[in-house]
């Protein structure tokens, strides 16, 4: 049977601008039903979505890591975006699906957790700023692109609606390729205040392109306890082999939750509402590489438990990192090869058809850390062919390479992990 191109984009946590010339018009259909409202989920089925969650992450985070580059993604963006994806997986695509993401309730439990949180998420930092004497935001939005004339199940698009609030918006992808590129990447900017310029790259929809899937998320939060931008000053980082740099170190004393663990440090440094962190993660010298290894989800969840709340000399480095990579590799290693073989693929739950596959997966990430907080943004696309006197401070110096990652501190979700080992 002859294949036909689905890709699905994925924005997560950016913020860029760019400009697509000629947009093409999207008109919208959107399923007869609302998006669902949850109060609650039954059971631990949050627990267990967000265990898998940070269980993939660290997976992912092993696979596209290199020995002497930083990294920062959004695993949040990419399982939500591949979520979005399952809905429509059958058979061993499925299978395959839910083992790699690490996707452990059945489907319609697991759609209406990721639904859940994503509503837990919305309402974070109501009274709390952003950088920059900003308002916080942490926005999480969700759309679908398809071909005007290719016909989509009703069950799966009330999924998406339901669950992920995503209407089908209608492009001709046949005739008009690129100006529907263009219509999507302005979206995409838009929905990320502009820190994602044309995240699909040219030639990436082309005309058996049949559906896109597109996840925004923008993250924008000061911090609780802010550096003084005067103790700013040089200071050296202890880079990989033995390489030392001169780098920008914010210093401040306060309280953060801190904990010395087997082999590493841990630091909290909580934003401004005290719901969401970076917890900055410290291999002892020369470690990096047999911490990397060590860690998963059961050790950042007891890192997390463990953490005691102590005063800290903090000195770190400011940091702008931006990162791209593909996933394809990545997927495969973990367990997904179905969904990219187009003999194997099995993606009848979107359309009734076996006739969609993923070509390729990019992420793109952005970071921005300084003395008023933290901006941070991903995006991802999937390309389916078809405080009493104080203590003594612990003297906290992060001059070394070091994970960090910021999270959700009552879900405990993993919004974005990375680390840094050239904040130059």
């Amino acid at each position: 049977m002859r294949r036909i191109c689905l890709l699905l984009s994925v924005a997560t946590l950016l913020a860029v601008s760019g400009g697509c010339a000629r947009p093409a018009s999207a008109d919208e259909v959107k399923s007869t039903l609302p998006r669902d409202v949850l109060a609650a989920l039954p059971g631990d089925d949050l627990a267990r979505l967000v265990a898998g969650n940070t269980e993939f992450a660290c997976e992912l985070y092993r696979q596209v890591r290199q020995g002497d580059e930083n990294l920062f993604f959004s695993p949040y963006s990419i399982s939500l975006a591949l979520a979005m994806t399952y809905a429509g997986a059958e058979g061993q695509t499925a299978e395959q699906m839910a083992s790699a993401l690490h996707f452990y309730l059945p489907a319609d439990s697991l759609h209406s957790a990721f639904n859940y949180l994503d509503q837990q998420l919305a309402s974070r930092g109501s009274t709390a700023s952003g950088k920059e004497g900003e308002g916080f935001r942490l926005n999480v939005v969700n759309a679908i692109w398809g071909e005007k004339e290719h016909k989509f199940l009703d069950g799966y698009l009330d999924t998406l609606a339901r669950n992920y609030g995503a209407g089908l918006r209608v492009l001709d992808f046949k005739s008009a390729p690129e100006p529907s590129r263009g219509t999507i990447n302005q979206w995409v900017e838009q929905q990320t205040e502009g820190r994602i310029k044309d995240l699909i790259p040219k030639d990436a929809i082309n005309p058996l392109t049949r559906l896109v899937l597109t996840n925004a998320v923008y993250f924008n939060a000061a911090w609780a306890s802010q550096f003084e931008k005067n103790t700013t000053a040089p200071g050296v980082f202890q880079g990989l082999n033995g390489a030392e740099l001169t780098v920008p170190m914010m210093q401040q004393t306060a309280y953060f939750g801190y904990l010395k663990g087997s082999g590493f440090e841990a630091v909290e440094l909580p934003y401004d509402g005290y719901e969401l962190s970076m917890v900055i993660l410290m291999p002892d010298k020369g470690q990096l590489d047999a911490f990397e290894t060590e860690v998963d989800a059961e050790l950042l969840q007891q890192t997390f438990a463990d953490l005691q709340r102590t005063r800290i000399a903090l000195t770190m480095p400011k940091f702008k990192l931006e990162t791209s990579f593909g996933l394809n590799s990545a997927l495969k290693a973990l367990g997904m090869d179905a969904a990219f073989d187009p003999q194997e693929a099995d993606f009848s739950g979107m359309d009734g058809l076996r006739d969609l596959f993923i070509t390729d997966a990019i992420h793109k990430a952005f970071v921005d850390v300084d003395e008023s907080g933290t901006e941070a943004a991903a995006a991802t696309a999937i390309v389916m062919n078809t405080t009493s006197m104080p203590a003594e401070p612990i003297q906290v110096v992060v001059d070394r390479p070091f994970l960090f990652l910021i999270r959700d501190g009552q879900t405990g979700t993993v919004l974005f992990l990375g680390r840094v080992v050239n904040p130059a």
